[in-house]
């Protein structure tokens, strides 16, 4: 394990969580990296290594970012002249980096719950009335949870990860089963499918795994990947 590696996985997964470095725990979690592939080789403490990745040691969340988040939210609002749904989330994300990653907002709970406190947010400031107005018009429907982004079964689509040889390939499919077939009738090695991802960005998530493999690209959508890189991929159920 290089810490050049450790340093560029700390970096990448506190953008993917908002610019907020993750805990030693949940870094594992993510990554596969272990606790013993750095402490006493690299660094004695965790902080350390958060220092040196450029990134601050995380506190707990205080009252300043929970406005930071909500006026992020509120400015998207205002762009698009509606409550915004996950996939605008993540596009807005990828044009400006600044904006926090989708899955930050699920620590305010279930849609409706999001909903509910920026409305408040809203009606205890003056000149936000053009927000609450836009809060109430989705308050007054059945809001979906925010993970699902209310999408239904005909708009989710997949992101696969398949195996042929020594080789993994990382696509996306409305039907992942039909697109195994189609790809295996081309290849002289088997092909085994071993983990997909729903999702109703099949093409934005397929360029998140793309780009966070693209040290490792071969050819084409085919990857040289590692044990770590596998289970990364295959913990993720829905994105």
């Amino acid at each position: 394990m290089k810490r050049e590696h450790i340093l560029q996985e700390l970096r990448r997964t506190a953008d993917a969580n908002g610019g907020v470095p993750l805990g030693r725990l949940s870094f594992f979690k993510e990554t596969g990296i272990k606790e013993s592939d750095w402490k006493g080789k690299f660094w004695a403490r965790w902080n350390d290594a958060v220092r040196e990745a450029g990134l601050e040691p995380n506190q707990k969340q205080g009252a300043f970012d929970e406005i930071f988040l909500i006026e992020k939210f509120v400015a998207l609002m205002r762009e698009l002249e509606r409550f915004p749904v996950v996939a605008e989330l993540r596009m807005k994300k990828r044009s400006d980096v600044s904006f926090p990653n989708s899955k930050v907002y699920e620590r305010f709970g279930s849609k409706a719950q999001l909903v509910a406190k920026i409305q408040d947010y809203c009606k205890e400031r003056t000149g936000y009335e053009d927000v609450v107005a836009l809060c109430s018009t989705v308050a007054d429907q059945q809001v979906p949870d925010v993970e699902n982004d209310g999408a239904s079964a005909e708009n989710i689509g997949f992101v696969y990860l398949m195996k042929s040889g020594r080789f993994y390939k990382i696509g996306r499919s409305n039907a992942a089963g039909r697109r195994e077939y189609e790809i295996a009738i081309q290849l002289p090695e088997s092909l085994q499918t071993l983990h997909t991802i729903r999702t109703d960005d099949p093409a934005g998530i397929e360029e998140y795994w793309h780009k966070r493999f693209a040290a490792k690209r071969k050819k084409g959508e085919w990857f040289d990947l590692n044990a770590a890189d596998i289970s990364a991929f295959g913990r993720r159920k829905f994105m």
